[in-house]
């Protein structure tokens, strides 16, 4: 089992920055692909942005050039810079894992509001 502790969400204007922290815990041995997904309001899940265990990283195209995604493997946790928020980042972020002895687990999720 692992346990997923986020952190970081706000509220900030257009233009701005906020970082994003998920903390595993439990069997983080198996972890492999860690990401963050979001759901804006009215919207479906979406991938923002995710990294394997051997730093390969992708990212939704609405947020390449603005967002970074870093992974520390000695803390078992995973960031997500956000820099020029737009109001249409505006969603609820969830930070995703995988694992190969037990699949995929799931965040509570963080609120980011970004006002213009």
């Amino acid at each position: 089992q692992v346990q997923l502790v986020e952190s970081g969400g706000g509220s900030v204007q257009a233009g701005g920055s906020l970082r994003l922290s998920c903390a595993a815990s439990g069997s983080t041995f198996s972890i492999t692909e860690m990401g963050w997904y979001r759901q804006g309001p009215g919207k479906q899940r979406e991938m923002v942005a995710t990294i394997t265990d051997d730093g390969s990283t992708s990212y939704a195209d609405s947020v390449k050039g603005r967002f970074t995604i870093s992974r520390d493997n000695g803390k078992n946790t995973v960031y997500l810079q956000m820099n020029s928020l737009k109001p249409e980042d505006t969603a609820v972020y969830h930070c995703k894992v995988f694992t190969w002895r037990y699949g995929d687990y799931w965040g509570q999720g963080t609120q980011v509001t970004v006002s213009s």
